[in-house]
């Protein structure tokens, strides 16, 4: 062991441990809140330092410190990506879902259906543009090889036509649900 000052060398593990150890236990314990976790942690840390002597001119308690903070940040992030739901519950999940939004969709296809009605293709994929991609009017307009203007007032028509028709829906609904009540 060549020691200089109190420096430790690269080569000399067992000083490195003694020295550098705690410091990167204290560091491991502090970031990832679980003492086995954090003992795992700390021999990652000096695997890696070791690893990487051959381009590691000197050591110091920074380069030990840095280590120890990226080795727990990434386990962290490796936690977090590996405790997702199981593949099983996702599954079971969407099937949930897609029962219970059925009934949804169907409504709102068939109230799709009746605003889309003696509507020209073009205004429908206008609508999509501008109202579900996000695009602007001027961008829209491009895209439809229209003028700002000319998209502007189909999709005020459009919109007009669906308040209408989400009028007469909620007025049928609401005479449904009043039905019972007389």
């Amino acid at each position: 062991m060549r020691k200089n000052n109190d420096a430790v060398t690269i080569d000399d593990f067992a000083a490195l441990y003694e020295k550098y150890g705690p410091m990167v236990l204290r560091r491991c314990r502090f970031l990832l809140k679980d003492e086995e976790k954090a003992l795992d942690a700390m021999q990652d840390v000096f695997v890696r330092i070791l690893e990487k002597r051959t381009t590691i001119s000197s050591v110091c308690s920074s380069l030990f410190y840095t280590v120890a903070t990226r080795v727990c940040l990434n386990k962290i992030r490796a936690d977090k990506i590996r405790s997702g739901p199981s593949v099983e519950n996702l599954v079971i999940e969407i099937a949930d879902n897609v029962t219970a939004n059925h009934e949804e969709v169907a409504d709102t296809s068939a109230l799709l259906d009746v605003i889309f009605s003696e509507t020209k293709e073009d205004t429908r994929e206008m609508a999509v543009l501008h109202y579900v991609d996000g695009y602007t009017l001027e961008e829209t307009a491009e895209k439809m090889n229209m003028s700002v203007s000319g998209v502007r007032k189909r999709l005020s028509v459009l919109r007009t036509k669906a308040l209408a028709c989400v009028t007469m829906v909620t007025a049928v609904f609401y005479g449904f649900a009043n039905i019972g009540r007389r």
